[in-house]
């Protein structure tokens, strides 16, 4: 069993792989994966709740009620107060879990089915409750047994420890089995066991908010043996790369920045963006940096670090160029020139959204893939926009979209949002699992831009810059002090 954490590159998997996985475990497999899944949840029960007396399992009517069962029975064997709330029936569970609830059974676990469920009433902060009550298979709003269930488990007074996923959780997605009322039909764990392998939904979404610590138990599976590929890895967080010292600024790549609508165009000034991207590219280590705001006007609020140049002064075939950034309606008459010229590109905001709009810019946005590297930093909406869909669906599979973006437009992807997605042709995508709720003000998307041009410069590919900043922009709202408040501009500065 192993805590899962950001530093490694996890495989992560769908559930039809899962199943696959699953179906090859069981074949080689003298006992079955019930039985194992169930003692992993006993002894990592007996981990996080070392001192709990009691343990309530909220079992569900298939295989993960059977995993629960299975728990059930080892911690009553170890002497514990156990009271399983099973929902299953023995005319309709699948066999592998009536199996499970026979031995439970034969063993003297006390089993109810009252819904919604009943502790005993001197259970305190000490005591555990298992969550078995849906797994990888649940797909659909929870019906009422199940709700008034998931109610229970949220006024319980320990400790929760969820099997394979939080009840209410997709895990394909990170989102809400019933999104019209996540507060009463979703489990909020302290702890998750999953089995076998990774599932994306932990990662995105709800699923980081959700799941608490994860833990995994491969029982068995080994995925350096395995030709099963995985969907997608968690992403790792490396270390920027180095400068040497026998380099200097001109070693170290030209970034320019482009954006920054003018007051005068709509009364809506936006500049600030375009300095936000700029001061990251600065701070995080690029040889150079140019700032070129559509106003054809220098700023007084730009550091002193930073050139400012007219965009059409610029010289972009020698450039890493991060385009859109507050470039409002102001953007649009640039970008064709933007896509055709620049050696390297990060695209981002309304670069984005002027490319949604124009098929002409689409395609020269995919013209670009063989000679000219690309990263493009869509949030949901904007990934939607692309897509011609709706950010529902875009947030129903995130890692299908921003695959889907890459194929279309021969670029690397970068999905912002809760468990960013970097995707790219020919390579397994990437979760990333680092950052936070702080993230969510504005102008960290401007910071973000930013950094994965810095990481172009210094001399990586459009993938490996992107899985790079997206890491560490994550991990410094991690890191960052509670005290202090969290602002784009503050973070900017910190990057190294």
């Amino acid at each position: 069993m192993q805590k899962l954490c950001s530093s490694s590159l996890w495989p992560v998997y769908g559930p039809d792989a899962l199943r696959q996985l699953e179906t090859r475990l069981q074949s080689g497999s003298p006992q079955p994966m019930m039985q194992l899944a169930g003692l992993a949840a006993a002894k990592l029960a007996m981990a996080v709740a070392p001192h709990a007396q009691r343990i309530w399992v909220a079992a569900g009517p298939g295989n993960n009620g059977g995993d629960g069962l299975e728990a059930a029975l080892h911690l009553h064997q170890w002497g514990k107060q156990v009271l399983v709330s099973w929902m299953g029936s023995t005319a309709q569970s699948p066999p592998d879990a009536l199996r499970a609830w026979q031995r439970a059974s034969a063993a003297g676990v006390a089993l109810q089915s009252a819904v919604p469920p009943a502790w005993p009433t001197n259970m305190d902060g000490q005591d555990l409750c298992i969550d078995a009550l849906l797994g990888l298979g649940a797909n659909r709003a929870l019906s009422l047994e199940m709700q008034a269930c998931v109610q229970a488990i949220q006024k319980f007074p320990g400790q929760v420890l969820a099997l394979d996923g939080p009840t209410g959780l997709n895990l394909e997605n990170g989102q809400w089995l019933d999104s019209s009322d996540a507060q009463t039909v979703a489990v909020r764990a302290d702890h998750t066991l999953t089995f076998i392998a990774a599932k994306p939904g932990l990662f995105m979404g709800h699923g980081r908010d959700a799941c608490g610590q994860i833990w995994l138990d491969d029982l068995g599976h080994r995925a350096n043996d395995s030709d099963v590929p995985p969907q997608a890895f968690l992403n790792a967080a490396d270390a920027p790369p180095i400068k040497s010292h026998a380099s200097h600024k001109g070693s170290h790549g030209d970034v320019a920045v482009i954006g920054g609508e003018p007051m005068a165009l709509r009364g809506m000034g936006m500049t600030g963006a375009a300095v936000l991207a700029a001061n990251a590219a600065l701070h995080a280590g690029a040889g150079r940096v140019i700032l070129s705001l559509l106003s054809g006007q220098a700023t007084e609020h730009a550091l002193p670090d930073l050139m400012q140049r007219d965009w059409q002064r610029l010289d972009l075939e020698r450039l890493h160029v991060v385009c859109g950034c507050g470039g409002g309606e102001a953007i649009r008459a640039h970008m064709p020139e933007v896509l055709q010229r620049s050696a390297q590109l990060v695209l981002d905001a309304d670069g984005l959204n002027a490319v949604a709009d124009d098929p002409a810019l689409q395609n020269l946005l995919r013209q670009r893939a063989e000679l000219k590297p690309t990263v493009i930093t869509p949030h949901p909406l904007e990934a939607a926009r692309l897509l011609k869909t709706s950010t529902a669906q875009v947030q129903s599979n995130r890692l299908q979209t921003a695959q889907n973006l890459a194929a279309l437009f021969h670029c690397t992807v970068v999905l912002k949002g809760s468990g960013t997605v970097i995707a790219a042709p020919g390579q397994t995508s990437r979760i990333n699992t680092s950052g936070n709720g702080r993230l969510a003000t504005g102008g960290t998307g401007d910071v973000l831009a930013g950094l994965v041009g810095a990481r172009m410069a210094l001399g990586l590919g459009p993938f490996e810059a992107a899985c790079c900043a997206v890491a560490q922009h994550g991990q410094m709202a991690n890191d960052w002090p509670d005290e202090l408040p969290l602002t784009a501009s503050a973070l900017a500065q910190h990057l190294r």
